[in-house]
């Protein structure tokens, strides 16, 4: 007589996910570079071999400090998902091209080791990484970070430093089309405008990046400069200086965007991009420092917990 068997095994427990959807995160990370790409090759061509010295010493920095820091937590390397590559060259973008080698190195371990590995690695940092080691070199060596100071030899100028200094009258005469094509001093990444615009279009239409950040970073950009000229034309810059001159497009789609830093929900991502970009102008009227991008995100990423609290009310809930 025979007696029926269960197929063995009758339950198969997993983690999850259950199902994927094929991608990856060296996937996005290898797009990223590919994104990139086109801002430094313009950064190249208009600065010349020491934008290539900074960018490759800043990625190189990078990946050696997350390897380092892997092993030190006891943890497996993972630089070959190519998170560091992206954490070096997005920080390179925020420096002068003139920048020695021991700020290179030293802003790219801090991103790094600061900016994430604390953290616990890729995900769990509260702050963008490459602002981060920003933040630090910019407080630490004003005067190694200034566009103006450490290239003196350039024949371009920074507008927005003309524009805080001198007043909007010292910039009226500089074309949309130079801003566009990077001619201005400025991050040699950061102020390739036509460049990240493609780079950013691109993941966009990948399904890369989501737009409610990098459009609402613009827009709130856009919105507080046009209030700001419309209330003192005389005083103020136009809002479309304001979108090209710094770095206020790479802010847009390759910083303020940062997985982990970011809110989450639709609706949060829209204010958190409207409060970034919000922030920028009024840094950029009031503060000390003449582009307001770096600081202004990562203000608006202190907030983030708080702005993802923002979803929408419960059905039924009065």
């Amino acid at each position: 007589m025979s007696t029926f068997s269960p197929p063995s095994p009758l339950l198969t427990v997993s983690a999850p996910p259950h199902a994927h959807c094929g991608r990856t995160t060296r996937g996005l990370m290898a797009e990223t570079l590919f994104a990139l790409a086109p801002a430094a090759i313009m950064a190249v061509l208009v600065f010349g071999l020491p934008a290539l010295r900074v960018m490759a010493l800043s990625c190189a920095v990078a990946v050696i400090c997350e390897t380092l820091c892997a092993r030190a937590m006891a943890g497996t390397p993972a630089v070959d998902d190519l998170n560091a590559l992206v954490i070096g060259l997005l920080f390179a973008f925020l420096l002068p091209a003139s920048a020695p080698w021991w700020l290179v190195a030293a802003g790219s371990a801090t991103s790094v080791v600061l900016g994430k590995m604390v953290f616990g690695g890729l995900g769990g940092s509260p702050l963008c990484a490459p602002l981060v080691g920003w933040a630090v070199c910019k407080l630490s060596w004003k005067g190694a970070m200034d566009y103006d100071l450490s290239m003196l030899s350039s024949s371009l100028t920074s507008p927005l430093a003309q524009l805080k200094h001198l007043g909007p009258q010292a910039v009226a005469g500089i074309s949309l089309q130079d801003l566009l094509l990077g001619q201005q001093l400025g991050g040699l990444g950061a102020v390739q405008v036509a460049a990240l615009l493609a780079g950013g279009a691109y993941l966009l239409i990948r399904g890369r990046l989501r737009p409610h950040i990098p459009l609402a970073f613009l827009a709130g950009t856009f919105l507080t400069a046009l209030i700001y000229f419309y209330l003192d034309p005389a005083a103020c810059a136009p809002p479309l200086f304001h979108l090209l001159a710094g770095g206020a497009v790479l802010g847009a789609f390759f910083l303020a965007p940062d997985c982990s830093s970011s809110p989450v929900g639709h609706v949060p991502m829209i204010v958190f991009g409207l409060l970034a970009g919000c922030l920028v102008v009024v840094i950029r009227v009031y503060g000390v420092y003449p582009d307001g991008v770096p600081f202004a995100i990562l203000l608006a990423e202190l907030l983030t917990p708080l702005v993802d609290r923002i979803r929408p009310r419960p059905l039924g809930v009065g």
